[in-house]
């Protein structure tokens, strides 16, 4: 392959694009690893009222979406499951007890459950492997972001859930028609992927966006960002889907 010597930085963006290309499942689990410990950090820093912040989440709080996390990578995913099966597609799902039921849960518990199963193996059916990768990317941004935290995730870690949008299957992240006629760019890593309007900014603000956080759209620019918000607007008008 030949080397590129073009303006300052592209080669190291280059270089962290092919690296997670190449990625092998056990580098994409290390990476949700190093995410979960993230989150449970976090969680530790928060004072009650933090942890009761409304997330981007509709109708989940901080604990909230901490838990649902938790449960994620529990031993028993049973509820879990079945949960992802009713509703595949929405943030927060109606149906969806389960998180709401851990989150009484001490918040100890749930630190406790992040850190003890942080290097959990378990990959969905359909989203494979980087699935848990880019829900605990997308949720830690939920939480992070109204408590005006920054949400800085490793580019390549960024870069391996956004391959799950340009070539895994999304599903339960980003609706079907919701990235019709767009081109979504990330300025921070030189990844683009799509046809049509662009949408660009930060990688993470990219794959928050494409998995319906309309809250981010504010930090985006091209042609493409208004369609894309009144599709999330939509879709919010009909249950958080779309």
């Amino acid at each position: 392959m030949p080397v590129l010597e073009p303006r300052s930085g592209m080669r190291w963006r280059l270089d962290v694009r092919l690296r997670c290309w190449s990625w092998t499942p056990r580098r994409v689990f290390a990476a949700s690893a190093a995410e979960r410990r993230a989150v449970a950090d976090l969680l530790e820093s928060l004072d009650e009222g933090q942890l009761r912040t409304p997330s981007l989440c509709a109708g989940w709080d901080v604990r909230t979406v901490a838990a649902h996390l938790a449960g994620a990578v529990s031993p028993s995913k049973r509820a879990f499951l079945l949960e992802l099966v009713r509703s595949p597609g929405a943030c927060c799902p109606p149906t969806d007890s389960t998180a709401r039921v851990q989150a009484r849960r001490p918040v100890g518990q749930i630190v406790g459950t992040l850190r003890r199963h942080a290097d959990s193996r378990f990959a969905p059916p359909v989203v494979g492997v980087r699935g848990p990768l880019a829900d605990v990317l997308v949720h830690g941004g939920d939480m992070r972001l109204p408590l005006g935290v920054p949400h800085d995730p490793p580019t390549n870690h960024v870069l391996g859930a956004l391959e799950l949008i340009s070539h895994g299957r999304p599903v339960g992240f980003v609706a079907k028609g919701r990235l019709d006629g767009l081109r979504l760019s990330a300025d921070d890593a030189e990844w683009s992927w799509g046809s049509g309007a662009q949408v660009q900014g930060r990688g993470i603000d990219v794959l928050m966006a494409a998995c319906g956080r309309a809250a981010v759209l504010p930090r985006l620019s091209g042609a493409g960002v208004s369609r894309l918000r009144g599709r999330l607007t939509a879709g919010a008008s009909n249950g958080g889907r779309g």
